[in-house]
Parts: structure tokens; C-alpha cells; sequence
């Protein structure tokens, strides 16, 4: 089966500036998968993202959604219902006063049918978790709530792929529990392809790949697993590695372990290997 999305030698330098965003940038996504893209800013992660609907188009090169070029223009408004974004600010993306008028809106705006809207509006908020608030205002919501009825607003489209421009950067830890769970289950549960743009270490753990960017092009890209393994390399490209990966490394063991639970079980199994004296 094809990739989903494909990048082709991309290149993208924006207007007035010194260097390229993105340098002949080569990449595929797989339908269903969840792919993390880390970097720090100006690392050109976001830049990457705004090709995957043609909010931005490549200097050279080009880009595939489902084998349609986001530069050719009969077929945009398609790659648009395929593939539906989401941004740092939710209060930028909310333009209704209650939550369910909000999340009908891009689905209105496409013509779909009355019934059609409200089956897939209920349907959206029960994803996200959001069901109940559908009669609030959503001014009146946390962020993290703002941010899943923002993704709501996305899935009410019933885009094939969704994403995620750095959403949890405007939020409280628990806000971004909440929207990286929602992610989460989307893909696992929905088989939607996901693909999350973060500067956040944790928030790739549990993606099936970890793409690490750095001054417009690929530093790495692997399992979480595999590329957090690479200290030297991820610190190189200005980033830190999670603190259980950092403990493991200082430690001398196996960097595989990504969770607190799994790093402290590697930590005691190192231990009992060596009869219960520590020696590092």
C-alpha cells in the first residue's frame, strides 16, 4: 500500500529569509500510524506540518496526500477534508458561542447534510470526551476542554489524517494529559494517522515513530525508543532526552526504558544481576 503522505525532496525557504525552513526534505507516512515530530523552535517542524494541507506549498519539491500534489489546485479543497489540522491556540480555532454550533461548522461549511451534522457532531464530542459540555459556552472551558472541542471541531469532518501543530503548547500539564490521551486514542482506537508536532519529550513516547528535526532537516527518525537512545545526538540538535532515558544513560544500563515504571524495573533488575551491590 502507497504512503499516505509523501514529501519528495521538499525544500521551502519563506519570503525574506536567509535560509530554507525545510532542505530537500524525503519522507512517507503509513496510514494508522502515529508519528511524534520533535524539535525545538525554529527547528522548521512547524513548517512541515503547514505542507501536510497546503497552507504552505514547497519552494521545490513537492507533496503528496493519497498521490494528490497539494500544489495543484483542483485538488485542494480534497487533501483539506483528508487531512484536518489543529493549532497551538484553541481559542483561535473556536468561533461559535456553544460547543456543539462550533463543532458544526466546518462540516456546514461543506455542505453536508442537516442530519448528517448532528450524527457526526455527537459523535465527535463522545471521542473527545466532550459529549456533555455540548451546550456550554466555550469561553468558559479549561484549556485543555477547549482544545479537545477544537479537535472535535476537526473530526466532525471525518478527516483521514489530523494534525497537530505543537496543540499543548498554550497548556497546563493537565491540559496536555488530556489532549495527548485524546490523540492517542484516535489513532489506537479510531485507526485515524496521526501526526503530532511538540517540543515536549514525554508526548512522543507513545507514538509508533519519532521524527527529530533540526535546522530544516531530518537529525533522526526511529521508535521513541530508538531515537532517545541517542543522547549525544538528540542534545546535538539543542533537545533533551526524558529524565528516565538521562538516569539510564548516567547509569551505564539499557536506554530503552522511556516510563518511570519501566525505568525503575530496569533499575532493580540491573541490581539483582549484580547481587544487590550497585556497581555502576
Amino acid at each position: 500500500m502507497a504512503p499516505i503522505i509523501r514529501f519528495e525532496q521538499v525544500t521551502h525557504r519563506y519570503p525574506e529569509a536567509s535560509r530554507d525552513s525545510l532542505s530537500d526534505i524525503s519522507l512517507s507516512f503509513e496510514s494508522g500510524s502515529f508519528t511524534a515530530v520533535l524539535g525545538h523552535n525554529g527547528s522548521g517542524k512547524s513548517t512541515l506540518a503547514k505542507h501536510m494541507n497546503a497552507i504552505l506549498l514547497p519552494s521545490s519539491g513537492r507533496v503528496l496526500i493519497r498521490d494528490m500534489d497539494t500544489a495543484d489546485e483542483e485538488d485542494l479543497l480534497e487533501i483539506r477534508r483528508r487531512v484536518g489540522m489543529v493549532f497551538q491556540n484553541p481559542d483561535n480555532q473556536i468561533v461559535a458561542n456553544v460547543v456543539e454550533e462550533d463543532v458544526a461548522f466546518a462540516p456546514e461549511n461543506l455542505g453536508i447534510p442537516t442530519e448528517e451534522i448532528r450524527a457526526r457532531v455527537d459523535a465527535a464530542l463522545k471521542t473527545v470526551g466532550m459529549y456533555e459540555y455540548r451546550m456550554h459556552a466555550p469561553h468558559l472551558l479549561s484549556g485543555g476542554q477547549k482544545q479537545r472541542v477544537a479537535i472535535a471541531g476537526v473530526l466532525a469532518m471525518q478527516p483521514e489524517i489530523i494534525v497537530l501543530d505543537e496543540p499543548t503548547a498554550m497548556l497546563d500539564p493537565s491540559g496536555r494529559s488530556e489532549v495527548i490521551s485524546t490523540v492517542n486514542r484516535l489513532c489506537r482506537e479510531k485507526g485515524m494517522t496521526v501526526i503530532l508536532i511538540t517540543h515536549h519529550m514525554d508526548e512522543c513516547i507513545d507514538a509508533d515513530r519519532l521524527i527529530v528535526m533540526s535546522d530544516g532537516r531530518i537529525a533522526d527518525d526511529g521508535t521513541p525508543a530508538e531515537v532517545f537512545s541517542h543522547v549525544d545526538q538528540i542534545k546535538a540538535a539543542g533537545l533533551d532526552v526524558p529524565e528516565t532515558v538521562q538516569l539510564l544513560h548516567d547509569l551505564n544500563l539499557p536506554t530503552d526504558a522511556l516510563r518511570v515504571e519501566d525505568c525503575a524495573d530496569a533499575i532493580v533488575s540491573a541490581i539483582e544481576q549484580r547481587g544487590g551491590i550497585w556497581r555502576s
